[in-house]
């Protein structure tokens, strides 16, 4: 082969090679984008305030989708109601008390408060944690006043990371740390989207949820907090009946967290 030659080929080997490499990356990254867009939007919905009836969980727990209920430490109910709702296989929370502004609303047993000192807070919190079986995660119940305080909170989510609880930030104020502090300490974390029922009625909660839906079609997930009112159960119903099957999956909260 002569010297003309020999460079002919070579060019030729190393131009197709050039055009094969580029057609298997843009064939990968159509791939990547493709599987990217067949990913369903996911809907994590948590009911706050479970503990004081039996009664209140069961219209959700009849909806049969995944649901994440927040448990109330230390009233009647509180044990038998996780026991129940773990035996249908839904997901459990420690809906933790905690210092409001307003200085007349009570946030009940167990709460915590700012200047409460480490080891209170670390000895309400065990009680609370053993007082709520199944627990996989906490979020806050009222806290407007304490989440604001990084110390406290500080201090309170270690204990969540010791036990191996994710937390969940109720955002009941724009200035909670919950969200950033359990950030710092690596605590598999996410933060409320949208209240449901802020107003107790079925068009307006139903509004909430096609918002909230809207979230998730956004940026992939949504997490979305209601209460146990038969009007929250009836609403969450009627909209299961609009969407498509296709159009969001109803996940628990532990599948919307922020990876480490």
């Amino acid at each position: 082969m002569d010297r003309r030659t020999f460079l002919l080929s070579s060019s030729s080997f190393i131009l197709y090679n050039l055009l094969g490499l580029n057609f298997f990356s843009k064939a990968f990254a159509f791939d990547h984008v493709d599987r990217t867009l067949r990913i369903t939007p996911r809907l994590a919905l948590i009911i706050d305030d479970i503990g004081a009836s039996l009664s209140h969980a069961k219209p959700f727990l009849e909806l049969n989708v995944p649901m994440t209920f927040a448990i109330l430490p230390r009233l009647p109910k509180s044990e038998e109601s996780a026991s129940m709702i773990h035996n249908k296989g839904h997901e459990i929370m420690l809906h933790q008390p905690m210092e409001p502004r307003d200085r007349g609303l009570s946030p009940g047993p167990g709460a915590l408060y700012v200047g409460d000192e480490p080891t209170k807070i670390s000895h309400i919190m065990e009680e609370n944690i053993s007082a709520v079986p199944f627990a996989t995660g906490m979020n806050n119940h009222m806290g407007s006043r304490f989440t604001a305080s990084p110390k406290e909170m500080l201090e309170t989510l270690q204990v969540v990371k010791e036990r191996g609880l994710f937390f969940v930030d109720s955002l009941t104020a724009g200035d909670s740390k919950g969200y950033k502090t359990a950030k710092t300490l690596h605590l598999p974390t996410t933060s409320r989207d949208v209240f449901l029922d802020n107003k107790v009625e079925e068009s307006a909660i139903l509004r909430q949820l096609h918002q909230l839906k809207g979230v998730a079609l956004k940026q992939g997930y949504a997490v979305g907090i209601g209460h146990p009112f038969i009007q929250t159960a009836r609403a969450i119903r009627y909209f299961l009946k609009e969407i498509k099957d296709a159009e969001l999956e109803w996940v628990y909260m532990s599948d919307v967290l922020t990876p480490l």
